[in-house]
Protein backbone atom coordinates (compact mmCIF):
# COMPACT_ATOMS: atom_id res chain seq x y z
CA UNK A 1 0.00 0.00 0.00
CA UNK A 2 1.44 3.34 -1.05
CA UNK A 3 1.96 6.02 1.56
CA UNK A 4 0.65 9.50 0.97
CA UNK A 5 2.80 12.59 1.37
CA UNK A 6 1.27 13.40 4.76
CA UNK A 7 2.03 9.90 6.10
CA UNK A 8 5.61 10.11 4.82
CA UNK A 9 6.11 13.49 6.51
CA UNK A 10 4.73 12.03 9.74
CA UNK A 11 7.18 9.10 9.62
CA UNK A 12 10.12 11.41 8.89
CA UNK A 13 9.13 13.70 11.78
CA UNK A 14 8.75 10.75 14.18
CA UNK A 15 12.11 9.16 13.29
CA UNK A 16 13.81 12.56 13.35
CA UNK A 17 12.46 13.23 16.85
CA UNK A 18 13.63 9.83 18.10
CA UNK A 19 17.07 10.30 16.50
CA UNK A 20 17.49 13.67 18.21
CA UNK A 21 17.07 12.00 21.61
CA UNK A 22 18.90 8.72 20.89
CA UNK A 23 22.36 7.91 22.20
CA UNK A 24 23.20 5.57 19.31
CA UNK A 25 21.66 3.77 16.36
CA UNK A 26 22.16 0.29 15.00
CA UNK A 27 20.89 -0.83 11.61
CA UNK A 28 20.31 -4.46 10.70
CA UNK A 29 19.10 -6.30 7.64
CA UNK A 30 16.13 -8.51 8.45
CA UNK A 31 15.66 -10.23 5.09
CA UNK A 32 13.91 -13.61 5.51
CA UNK A 33 12.72 -13.06 9.09
CA UNK A 34 9.17 -14.05 9.88
CA UNK A 35 6.59 -11.74 11.44
CA UNK A 36 6.70 -13.70 14.71
CA UNK A 37 10.46 -13.18 14.92
CA UNK A 38 10.11 -9.44 14.38
CA UNK A 39 7.39 -9.28 17.02
CA UNK A 40 9.63 -11.09 19.49
CA UNK A 41 12.45 -8.65 18.67
CA UNK A 42 10.13 -5.68 19.27
CA UNK A 43 9.06 -7.05 22.66
CA UNK A 44 12.70 -7.42 23.72
CA UNK A 45 13.45 -3.92 22.42
CA UNK A 46 10.69 -2.36 24.54
CA UNK A 47 12.02 -4.16 27.62
CA UNK A 48 15.53 -2.79 26.99
CA UNK A 49 14.62 0.81 26.14
CA UNK A 50 15.37 0.49 22.42
CA UNK A 51 13.12 2.12 19.82
CA UNK A 52 12.74 -0.15 16.78
CA UNK A 53 11.32 0.95 13.45
CA UNK A 54 11.17 -0.49 9.95
CA UNK A 55 11.29 2.51 7.64
CA UNK A 56 11.92 3.01 3.96
CA UNK A 57 15.53 3.98 3.51
CA UNK A 58 14.68 7.14 1.60
CA UNK A 59 12.54 8.32 4.53
CA UNK A 60 15.21 7.32 7.04
CA UNK A 61 17.83 9.29 5.10
CA UNK A 62 15.62 12.39 5.31
CA UNK A 63 14.94 11.84 9.00
CA UNK A 64 18.62 11.35 9.88
CA UNK A 65 19.92 14.12 7.61
CA UNK A 66 19.84 16.85 10.27
CA UNK A 67 20.79 14.62 13.20
CA UNK A 68 24.09 13.47 14.67
CA UNK A 69 23.54 10.22 12.72
CA UNK A 70 23.64 11.83 9.27
CA UNK A 71 26.85 9.87 8.59
CA UNK A 72 24.78 6.68 8.17
CA UNK A 73 23.44 7.77 4.78
CA UNK A 74 25.78 5.54 2.76
CA UNK A 75 24.92 2.41 4.79
CA UNK A 76 21.16 2.58 4.30
CA UNK A 77 20.50 0.00 1.60
CA UNK A 78 18.33 -3.10 1.62
CA UNK A 79 15.49 -4.06 3.96
CA UNK A 80 16.58 -2.54 7.27
CA UNK A 81 15.32 -2.32 10.80
CA UNK A 82 16.53 0.68 12.79
CA UNK A 83 17.29 0.39 16.51
CA UNK A 84 17.70 3.63 18.46
CA UNK A 85 19.26 3.32 21.92
CA UNK A 86 17.35 5.63 24.21
CA UNK A 87 18.77 4.67 27.63
CA UNK A 88 22.22 3.15 27.10
CA UNK A 89 24.63 3.77 24.21
CA UNK A 90 25.10 0.05 23.57
CA UNK A 91 21.43 -0.88 23.95
CA UNK A 92 20.47 -1.40 20.30
CA UNK A 93 23.78 -3.10 19.46
CA UNK A 94 23.38 -5.42 22.46
CA UNK A 95 19.80 -6.22 21.45
CA UNK A 96 20.75 -7.06 17.86
CA UNK A 97 23.82 -9.04 18.93
CA UNK A 98 21.87 -11.15 21.43
CA UNK A 99 18.97 -11.71 19.05
CA UNK A 100 21.25 -12.68 16.16
CA UNK A 101 22.56 -15.57 18.27
CA UNK A 102 19.18 -17.29 17.96
CA UNK A 103 18.19 -15.95 14.53
CA UNK A 104 20.90 -15.94 11.87
CA UNK A 105 18.75 -13.91 9.45
CA UNK A 106 19.30 -10.70 11.41
CA UNK A 107 22.55 -9.14 10.20
CA UNK A 108 23.86 -5.85 11.60
CA UNK A 109 25.09 -3.65 8.75
CA UNK A 110 26.02 -0.36 10.46
CA UNK A 111 26.28 1.41 13.80
CA UNK A 112 26.71 4.99 14.88
CA UNK A 113 27.34 6.64 18.22
CA UNK A 114 26.93 10.03 16.61
CA UNK A 115 30.61 10.44 15.88
CA UNK A 116 31.05 8.52 12.66
CA UNK A 117 29.82 5.46 10.86
CA UNK A 118 30.93 2.13 12.32
CA UNK A 119 30.84 -1.15 10.46
CA UNK A 120 29.37 -4.43 11.70
CA UNK A 121 32.80 -5.53 12.93
CA UNK A 122 32.43 -2.99 15.77
CA UNK A 123 29.22 -4.63 17.03
CA UNK A 124 30.92 -6.37 19.97
CA UNK A 125 32.67 -3.18 21.08
CA UNK A 126 29.49 -1.07 20.98
CA UNK A 127 27.38 -3.82 22.58
CA UNK A 128 29.82 -4.01 25.48
CA UNK A 129 29.43 -0.33 26.37
CA UNK A 130 28.17 -0.07 29.95
CA UNK A 131 24.72 1.17 30.89
CA UNK A 132 24.47 4.34 32.95
CA UNK A 133 24.15 2.36 36.20
CA UNK A 134 27.12 0.14 35.33
CA UNK A 135 29.25 3.19 34.50
CA UNK A 136 28.32 4.89 37.77
CA UNK A 137 29.11 1.71 39.72
CA UNK A 138 32.55 1.49 38.07
CA UNK A 139 33.17 5.16 38.80
CA UNK A 140 32.23 4.76 42.45
CA UNK A 141 34.42 1.67 42.69
CA UNK A 142 37.44 3.76 41.71
CA UNK A 143 36.60 6.18 44.53
CA UNK A 144 36.02 3.43 47.10
CA UNK A 145 39.16 3.94 49.19
CA UNK A 146 39.22 7.77 49.17
CA UNK A 147 35.47 8.00 49.75
CA UNK A 148 35.65 5.47 52.58
CA UNK A 149 38.35 7.50 54.28
CA UNK A 150 36.35 10.69 53.75
CA UNK A 151 33.23 9.13 55.29
CA UNK A 152 35.22 7.92 58.31
CA UNK A 153 36.64 11.41 58.75
CA UNK A 154 33.17 12.96 58.56
CA UNK A 155 31.90 10.45 61.13
CA UNK A 156 34.81 11.25 63.47
CA UNK A 157 34.41 15.04 63.28
CA UNK A 158 31.49 15.30 65.75
CA UNK A 159 33.34 13.09 68.25
CA UNK A 160 36.52 15.14 67.97
CA UNK A 161 34.51 18.35 68.13
CA UNK A 162 32.87 17.22 71.38
CA UNK A 163 36.30 16.36 72.82
CA UNK A 164 37.68 19.76 71.85
CA UNK A 165 34.68 21.52 73.40
CA UNK A 166 35.08 19.47 76.56
CA UNK A 167 38.79 20.33 76.73
CA UNK A 168 38.03 24.04 76.29
CA UNK A 169 35.35 23.87 78.98
CA UNK A 170 37.79 22.11 81.38
CA UNK A 171 40.41 24.85 80.80
CA UNK A 172 38.01 27.57 81.93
Amino acid sequence: MALGLAAKKEIVAEVSEVASQALSVAVAEYRGMEVGDLTELRVKAREQGVYLKVVRNTLAKRALADSKFSDMDSALTGPLIYGFSMEAPGGAARLFKDYAKSNDKLKVTALSLGSGLLGPEKLDAVASLPTRDEALAKLLATFKAPVGKFVRTINEVPTKFVRVLAAIKDEK
